[in-house]
This record gives C-alpha cells, structure tokens and sequence, in this order.
C-alpha cells in the first residue's frame, strides 16, 4: 500500500468537505451507520446522487462500506473522523462578507 502525504490527507478531506451533500453524509454518519436509501430519504436527493457522493467518500478514504446481505451499511472509516468533524464543527471561521468559496 502506497502511503501518501499528510497535505495529500488533508486534501482528500477537503474535497470531501467541499461538497456540502457529501459534509452533512459526514455528519450523519458521525452519529451513526445508515444505508444509501435512508440517506437520500433523509437528505431529499436522489439514490443515484447518494450513491455517487458515496464513492468519493469511499475513495478519499473517509467511509467504508459493510455488506449485510443484500445491502450495504456505510460508516465511517475511521472512529477518529467523528471526532475531528466535531472540532471542525466546533470552530468559529472569520470570512468576510464578500467572500465567496471557489
């Protein structure tokens, strides 16, 4: 396995974050494992839509995927990534009021 820069991590982390269907996945799956249905239930976008932020989460490494039978429960990778979005989420960010995200 090819180990890969900490800015290479971060990265990873923030085009994850940068989508903010894929950040609230996130931080729906820091409170608890769910299924692809009940995410785009709960997020009132399509399965097709929850199935492809999905994969770039499974890609950049921040959710695995658990078989049970016929269906797929996703989580998070890593017990530590529900304590780092909590101190994101924690943070106070000063941006000013012209600013606009890229």
């Amino acid at each position: 396995m090819e180990t890969i820069s900490k800015a290479a991590v971060l990265a990873r982390f923030g085009y994850a974050l940068s989508d903010p269907t894929r950040a609230q996945i996130l931080i729906d799956l820091a409170e608890a494992p769910n299924y692809p249905a009940a995410l785009a239930d709960k997020l009132a976008v399509s399965r097709q839509s929850i199935s492809n932020h999905l994969a770039c989460l499974r890609d950049c490494g921040l959710v695995s995927v658990v078989q049970e039978g016929r269906r797929s429960r996703y989580e998070l990778a890593h017990p530590g990534l529900a304590h780092a979005l909590g101190d994101l989420l924690g943070l106070v960010l000063q941006a000013s009021e012209d600013h606009r995200p890229h």
